[in-house]
């Protein structure tokens, strides 16, 4: 073979591997693409879509949209409205219908399944996980919530670390009893909390108690220890649901007229936030642990800033 072509299969060879080099860094710098679902919850739904965004574009890694769907069946928009969910990485959801909001409408339904089965990441707010108790992939996707105790599936954790699956039908509906300062308890080694230590202090969290569902594919990524009875229960999850992955937890509670939400403020939250974005996304969870992060016997809260708007 003469040196005119082997110059120019080098050359060939060299233009293949620079694309792909060049491909590659365009996928990790590009931001994630964030939407929000809001419109109808028994919390105050509009003041987290703002505290929430607020802190996601304080890193910079995220891009963040937000579609507010109509709340009421006879709202002329309410047939038509269906995001396109695939114009994003991540669908925080923050819409419940819960003391008389519409669900969603079938078309928006199946865009979500689609969409989370395609691959999608989808983040479970907190009252996110009372939502569409009628909605059987809904309750797939998200594992479990917020149900009567004939409903599906509950998780426990006992005293050595192992779940105890409770059928349909035992123990109790879902509940919770006051909001207390909770030590999380990691229950191993995940993408999400590497580097985070095994226990820190959460402010004013709700432990679920039979939080039910199918409880799919579904892998306990931390506990809590209910004050009253003292067992643990899961306090945050995730699904695998097709392609996709699903984040879901109790955090992020933001009452109506609480003008000072604690949970939010949660430096060991916000990291969670982050870094369970970027994995949702399909990407490193390399979001640092900051020197603030909580500890087993403390708090560390943050101020906040309500949302600039969307960006492009």
């Amino acid at each position: 073979m003469n040196r005119t072509i082997l110059s120019i299969i080098f050359f060939i060879l060299l233009a293949g591997v620079s694309w792909l080099l060049w491909k590659r860094g365009l996928s990790v710098e590009r931001p994630i693409r964030v939407l929000i679902t809001d419109g109808h919850s028994n919390h105050d739904w509009k003041r987290t879509t703002a505290l929430v965004g607020g802190i996601l574009r304080g890193t910079g890694l995220f891009t963040v949209g937000v579609s507010t769907a109509p709340s009421r069946e006879d709202d002329p928009a309410w047939k038509s409205w269906s995001p396109r969910f695939s114009d994003y990485d991540v669908v925080i959801q923050n819409y419940n219908n819960m003391g008389g909001g519409a669900s969603w409408p079938e078309p928006a339904r199946k865009a979500l399944e689609h969409f989370v089965l395609g691959g999608g990441g989808l983040f479970i707010l907190h009252s996110a996980n009372n939502a569409f108790p009628e909605w059987e992939e809904y309750n797939r996707m998200i594992g479990m919530g917020w149900r009567p105790v004939s409903y599906g599936f509950a998780l426990k954790l006992a005293s050595h670390g192992d779940v105890i699956r409770i059928p349909p039908s035992e123990g109790s509906e879902t509940n919770h009893g006051k909001r207390t300062d909770r030590i999380i308890h990691r229950t191993g080694e995940d993408p999400v909390h590497a580097g985070m230590p095994s226990a820190w202090m959460t402010p004013l969290v709700e432990v679920y108690t039979h939080a039910r569902g199918p409880a799919e594919n579904v892998t306990v990524l931390s506990w809590a220890e209910e004050p009253t009875t003292h067992e643990h229960w899961p306090i945050e999850w995730t699904i695998q649901y097709g392609k996709g992955r699903v984040y879901n937890s109790t955090f992020g509670h933001v009452w109506k007229n609480e003008q000072d939400p604690v949970d939010l403020r949660c430096a060991g939250f916000q990291t969670v936030l982050i870094r369970a974005l970027q994995w949702l996304a399909h990407r490193p969870a390399t979001w640092p642990v900051p020197p603030d992060f909580p500890t087993a016997e403390h708090v560390s809260l943050r101020p906040l800033q309500d949302d600039p708007g969307p960006t492009p």
